[in-house]
């Protein structure tokens, strides 16, 4: 067995503790506005999770491509494909570590900011301040900014017009039933777009985006008129108190949750699989191209990798977004899930590496201040700020350390 080969199997263990990290941290705050607003219970959102996320991963994730350096460095600039083998590994082990640290300690970051800043900080030390692509960290920075203040906003929006249009009206049932179908409608919209241009099987289909908008509003009328028949059996008794509201709210959060899983699992698993593919790349061919087809069973080990996480250590995450920010209701749920969705899918049109992590964080914010400064705990708020900033920086320095000691017992 050659160097190669060592670090091969190696980066199969780190990719697979990359992976456990993803379905701990990202993946958990992802289900939890639905578990902090009782729509499912904590057991039934790991199940879902687990499920849906290893669906989406193995059968939806990268399986054609996956860009391994994410172009936040140029690898043509590093001349020796064994220092580019030993930082992937050295990025792997420094962001799947620092995620670690965070989940343990309850609070969500995300795990794309910290492979990115893993990744340049070998970068740095293997090819200087050249090889790194500093308009896309800059881009990463703007988007701690955007992404939560905008999922904030729209959850803000949307939560001030339910209480506005439905729970502070007489007949809040008939207007819970006027209303919900729209929001069951424009969701569906969200969803069909999210899937087409933000999946690989979507992006697959290569449609033009009239065309996409034409599928989209498709299913969105479609859905507005399976939606009052749905909601309409839901609540009965027209007399039916808030319950009755919350009720049609808690069965569309469940959608919303189901799909949300499903897409992060074929998104987000390319963030512990891609420097494995980097490193089984070089460990064949003794070169990186700046992409690579990515072995089926590499996303299985992705996959699984997700689903043991969320099961494990999944809970931590979900009880602080869940419920020590602000509480949660199945209305105030549905907002965050929308706010985060429509600012993921905006903003990752724009070009900006948002973090569904920041998004969902900002949706919780948004509806908790629809009810009030006192409404949010901002005591939790800027601890997990404060990680947020440290995430790039810390992976990055663990990730030299890791690198230069690499380098060291590898070449001495």
């Amino acid at each position: 067995m050659d160097i190669y080969d060592l670090f091969f199997y190696m980066s199969l263990g780190a990719g697979f503790l990359m992976a456990f990290n993803l379905g701990a941290n990202d993946v958990a705050n992802s289900m939890a506005s639905a578990v902090g607003a009782r729509a499912i219970s904590v057991r039934q959102a790991v199940f879902i999770a687990s499920i849906l996320n290893f669906v989406g991963a193995v059968f939806m994730g990268s399986h054609v491509t996956s860009t391994i350096s994410k172009g936040i460095i140029n690898p043509e600039a590093i001349s020796d494909p064994k220092l580019i083998m030993i930082g992937m590994f050295a990025a792997l082990l420094a962001a799947a570590t620092w995620v670690l640290i965070a989940t343990l300690t309850s609070l969500p970051v995300s795990s794309t900011h910290s492979i990115v800043g893993a990744i340049t900080g070998f970068g740095l030390v293997a090819g200087g301040p050249g090889v790194v692509n500093w308009l896309k960290m800059g881009g990463i920075v703007m988007s701690w900014i955007i992404s939560p203040f905008l999922a904030a906003g729209i959850a803000f929006f949307i939560f001030s017009h339910i209480r506005k249009y439905i729970l502070y009206k007489h007949h809040f049932i008939e207007q819970a039933k006027r209303w919900a179908p729209i929001w069951v409608a424009l969701t569906l919209f969200l969803v069909c777009l999210s899937f087409l241009y933000k999946t690989p099987v979507g992006k697959g289909l290569h449609l033009h985006w009239t065309v996409s908008l034409l599928v989209a509003s498709g299913f969105a009328v479609f859905s507005w008129l399976l939606g009052r028949i749905f909601v309409s059996r839901i609540v009965i008794d027209e007399e039916e108190g808030a319950e009755g509201v919350e009720r049609i709210f808690r069965k569309m959060q469940v959608g919303t949750s189901c799909y949300v899983a499903l897409s992060q699992g074929a998104n987000d698993v390319a963030n512990a699989i891609g420097p494995v593919a980097a490193i089984y790349l070089i460990a064949k061919e003794h070169q990186l191209l700046a992409k690579a087809d990515v072995p089926l069973s590499m996303l299985i080990l992705g996959g699984l990798g997700i689903a043991v996480g969320i099961s494990l250590l999944g809970h931590k995450v979900m009880a602080t977004v869940g419920s020590r920010i602000t509480t949660l209701t199945n209305t105030r749920g549905f907002a965050v899930d929308i706010g985060a969705a429509s600012t993921v899918l905006v903003a990752s049109n724009l070009g900006l590496p948002v973090s569904t992590t920041h998004a969902a964080v900002g949706g919780v914010v948004g509806v908790g201040l629809a009810r009030g400064f006192k409404a949010v705990d901002f005591r939790v708020l800027l601890r997990i700020i404060a990680y947020w900033v440290a995430t790039v920086p810390i992976a990055a320095l663990t990730s030299i350390v890791f690198f230069v000691l690499l380098k060291w017992l590898c070449y001495s």
